[in-house]
């Protein structure tokens, strides 16, 4: 396929629109094609633009008092005894809508929060110096970090295991700053996120409420779990096999 068919998929690819294998095949070619990893990191920017323009507005105060004046308190009426009946069933009703709009909202949280590592993780790919510290050697990735993030963490030997570090890099997410470590599989490449994970907390991000495990979202493969006080997150177009392996490399790195 060549690089005009490709184009037509990059909103998607970006997006995480495309199935895994799609994904995956179209990750190789922007590996590979630096007009394609060019245009794919100028989509994601765009992409990170809007979604910062979108949050700079906010309702001014006299637009908020004048929707308060406009919701003027209805006259009492009288209450039947089939009112009073259907009171009950209407608090389940309430409380059944209040629920379903939480967990909506809760949804898009949690969303958008997966759309923004799956952004870094493209950007970075994407990127002509993916990460900052090239070194398979985890001896020297893990002091590199030191004085750049306000954490420290253990990296996993992989001897043995068919991953391989490639390096890092400092990241930000919700204006905190992690690392973000990048190791291959057969090829393919796996973004490992790290963060406090009371920054989260701090900034009401819904990371730091998300449940532990694997899933699948954006066309990739991703887990998150937390860990003597750190998030972790691992996302990748790799199998959840291999996201689950080097998850637990992780987690057993001491």
């Amino acid at each position: 396929m060549g690089c005009e068919q490709w184009r037509g998929k990059l909103d998607a690819y970006v997006d995480g629109e495309l199935d895994l294998a799609e994904a995956r095949v179209l990750a190789e070619h922007v590996r590979t094609c630096s007009a394609c990893a060019a245009d794919a990191l100028g989509r994601v920017q765009m992409k990170r633009a809007v979604q910062v323009a979108g949050k700079r507005y906010t309702a001014s105060t006299e637009l908020r008092d004048r929707i308060s004046k406009s919701l003027t308190p209805k006259p009492r009426r009288r209450v039947w005894h089939w009112q009073i009946l259907a009171a009950p069933a209407l608090v389940l009703l309430i409380i059944s809508v209040a629920t379903n709009f939480y967990m909506g909202r809760e949804g898009a949280r949690r969303q958008r929060v997966y759309s923004e590592l799956a952004d870094l993780h493209v950007a970075a790919l994407a990127s002509a110096a993916p990460v900052d510290v090239i070194s398979t050697d985890r001896h020297t990735v893990k002091p590199w970090f030191q004085g750049k993030i306000p954490f420290t963490f253990n990296l996993p030997e992989l001897q043995g295991s068919e991953f391989t570090l490639l390096g890092g890099r400092v990241t930000y997410f919700a204006q905190t700053p992690g690392a973000h470590l990048i190791y291959q599989v057969r090829k393919h490449e796996i973004s490992v996120f790290i963060f406090q994970d009371r920054a989260f907390e701090d900034h009401g991000e819904a990371a730091a409420s998300l449940p532990s495990g694997t899933e699948h979202a954006l066309s990739f493969n991703m887990e998150n779990w937390t860990q003597d006080g750190l998030r972790y997150f691992v996302v990748g177009d790799v199998g959840a096999g291999d996201i689950q392996a080097l998850s637990k490399l992780l987690q057993d790195a001491r």
